[in-house]
């Protein structure tokens, strides 16, 4: 009877020990797996850098967008007024900003260029954007929506969108003549 019971201990604690191989087995594999995801996608993004085409799922304000899959996307080489940020009062000509980007992108399909800089303090991909043949940084520069803002070695259009800004001054264009006392 002893010997019984014995072998009936060492089959249980033979089954708990191997249920236990199996339960660390499966924490590892899950673990590699994930970690190998991680890898995938750190590569997929390095090789893909957000450039090409996307699709334009929200309009956050006058020079930010966000794209299928999430990613928001700051414009490079120009600013439009604050509508959105907390630590700030809307300004002047913001709302107007906002809605012509809206006009331009909201919907629509763009192509994002890339310059140097991946990603802004913020976490926002640093791009160029196209609507066709529209250079929607360079537009809203040139109809007096926004402002030209330099953030070297991010340059590429500069003197473009700077040429731009200059021509809607002198046309007293959009924020230009809206928000004298801000410019």
């Amino acid at each position: 009877m002893q010997i019984k019971l014995k072998k009936l201990k060492n089959r249980k604690l033979g089954v708990v020990f191997l249920a236990i191989g199996f339960f660390l087995f499966g924490l590892v594999i899950g673990f590699d797996l994930g970690r190998n995801d991680c890898v995938l996608n750190k590569a997929t993004e390095s090789q893909d850098d957000f450039v090409g085409e996307y699709k334009v799922m929200r309009v956050i304000d006058g020079d930010t967008i966000q794209i299928a899959g999430g990613e928001r996307v700051r414009y490079i080489g120009m600013d439009t007024p604050e509508t959105v940020d907390p630590n700030l009062p809307v300004e002047c000509y913001g709302p107007e900003a906002t809605e012509e980007n809206k006009k331009l992108v909201e919907g629509q399909t763009v192509r994002l260029e890339k310059d140097i800089t991946n990603r802004d303090k913020y976490g926002r991909l640093l791009r160029y954007v196209y609507v066709g043949d529209t250079f929607v940084n360079l537009e809203l520069v040139k109809d007096g929506f926004a402002k030209v803002a330099n953030y070297p070695p991010d340059e590429k259009y500069q003197n473009e969108i700077s040429q731009a800004q200059e021509e809607a001054k002198a046309s007293g264009l959009g924020l230009w003549t809206a928000c004298q006392e801000s410019y």
